[in-house]
């Protein structure tokens, strides 16, 4: 719609002089026109005149006031307008009576005008305004939203929402003077008030400091460290005075996880609690090794890859699948300078969480005794080298002997300088992915070796042992 005329009248249309063959010769003063009383006196009007009922209409701007015009005759007569598309012929002469019309014709040359320029304007008002059926208006106001709106079981909102109480923001204080400590996440284990979270976020906390778990109800609780593992970077907490209302979240089976499948991550990256993402598994089987930066034994895990957004303060918390069940604790993220850890910048999209297989496995034992056990295969790998292989080292930490006198290798048949080149099904390339693969299995498990040596491959097998505590 145009406000090119606003607050202006349209004068009427004056009666149209007949129009000569030939263009007249302009005189240098024509006499003054006297308007038509009726034409005078009609208001102007917006109807755009029926074209069928005129012939060759000339364009009139509007009525001329009753004064001489300049010398030389300007304005000269306006032009005639030809028929759109057609050919120009000669203009017939108007009718003897001239016609009586009022300011329509004067609203038509505007609304071609109007068109001409601003066609894609036109069109949208158009088809805003106007349907075949008559109605005015298909807009659905805000208040005929539906009040008794649902989400859908299955949905990010309907999980989050479920699994949120059950999830805690930790605060971990040292005991120190400086008071250093950290945030990160943890969820609850069991009605006894057991918390699963990683070994790194409690870990300056652990002796002599404070913890505190705050849930999203705004409830916060005292916690006390029950067991850690700085090998699988798992710790259980338990809290002091626990509701009787907690609410464990269910936990699913990593080993069934798919690539593809969804994924969903709670946490508090950078303080900010109860912030859920969302992602899928993008690898599975990832071999990591990661530290907390403060020079702690590192961590080895055969993670799950996922996509979804995580940052410091999301380590302990947990990834849930499309169902809301765990699948894995998140712990570690890859930053651009190509290191793994807990504390890099931010999310890149490319962060690792501790199956939960695993993760139970090691809660259950740290609610038993409080201390870790771990299986081993009793040699000395090397940890630096990448692509061939983990080679068993000519001697241990110490000067001790690389492979375990009477140990699993040594039943095995493993030597110092045979490379492993497989693990239970899997490729290995190096000592961290041996012992991810290794920390996955339990003590006692029978588990497939493929090595080399002197240029041959051989396969065997290897009963895993086990060893207690950190070292």
């Amino acid at each position: 719609m145009s406000t090119e005329n606003e607050g202006k009248a349209v004068p009427g249309d004056p009666a149209a002089p007949s129009v000569p063959p030939a263009p007249p010769v302009p005189p240098s003063a024509p006499p003054a026109s006297t308007p038509d009383p009726a034409s005078a006196s009609a208001p102007p009007s917006a109807s755009i005149p029926d074209p069928a009922a005129q012939e060759a209409p000339t364009v009139q701007a509007a009525a001329q006031p009753a004064h001489a015009a300049p010398a030389g005759g300007w304005p000269p007569p306006p032009p005639t307008v030809p028929s759109w598309g057609a050919p120009h012929a000669p203009v017939p002469a108007a009718p003897a009576a001239p016609r009586k019309r009022t300011g329509g014709l004067v609203a038509a040359v505007l609304a071609a005008a109007l068109v001409a320029g601003g066609i894609g304007g036109g069109i949208g008002y158009w088809a805003a305004e106007r349907n075949d059926d008559g109605i005015s208006s298909t807009t659905v106001s805000s208040g005929d939203t539906p009040a008794s709106f649902k989400r859908d079981p299955g949905t990010v909102a309907a999980v989050a929402a479920k699994a949120l109480p059950s999830v805690g923001t930790i605060q971990a204080k040292s005991g120190g003077s400086q008071g250093e400590g950290g945030t990160g996440t943890g969820f609850v284990y069991d009605q006894e008030g057991h918390v699963v979270t990683n070994n790194h976020v409690v870990a300056s906390a652990a002796n002599g400091g404070t913890l505190s778990v705050t849930f999203s109800d705004g409830k916060s609780y005292d916690a006390e460290v029950v067991g850690r593992a700085e090998g699988y970077d798992v710790a259980v907490l338990k809290l002091t005075n626990a509701p009787k209302d907690l609410k464990p979240l269910p936990l699913g089976d990593s080993d069934k996880v798919a690539v593809g499948d969804s994924t969903i991550a709670i946490g508090a990256p950078f303080g900010l609690s109860n912030t859920v993402t969302t992602g899928i598994i993008s690898a599975k089987n990832r071999p990591v090794a990661s530290g907390d930066g403060a020079g702690g034994s590192n961590s080895y895990m055969s993670a799950l890859q996922t996509d979804a957004s995580i940052n410091p303060g999301n380590s302990g918390g947990p990834l849930l699948d499309a169902s809301g069940a765990v699948i894995g604790i998140n712990s570690a993220i890859q930053s651009t300078s190509g290191g793994f850890g807990q504390t890099q910048a931010g999310s890149i999209g490319l962060g690792f969480a501790i199956p939960v297989n695993q993760a139970k496995n090691v809660a259950q034992q740290l609610i038993r005794t409080g201390k870790p056990v771990y299986p081993v295969i009793g040699a000395t790998v090397n940890m630096n080298d990448k692509g061939e292989g983990a080679e068993i080292a000519e001697r241990g930490t110490g000067g001790t002997p690389s492979v375990t006198p009477n140990g699993p290798a040594a039943k095995a048949g493993l030597k110092p300088g045979d490379v492993i080149t497989g693990f239970g099904g899997h490729q290995i390339d190096s000592g961290p992915t041996l012992i991810s693969e290794i920390w996955t299995r339990k003590p006692g498990d029978s588990v497939e070796i493929t090595y080399e040596r002197d240029g041959r491959s051989v396969t065997t097998t290897v009963v895993l042992g086990e060893r207690t505590g950190d070292s």
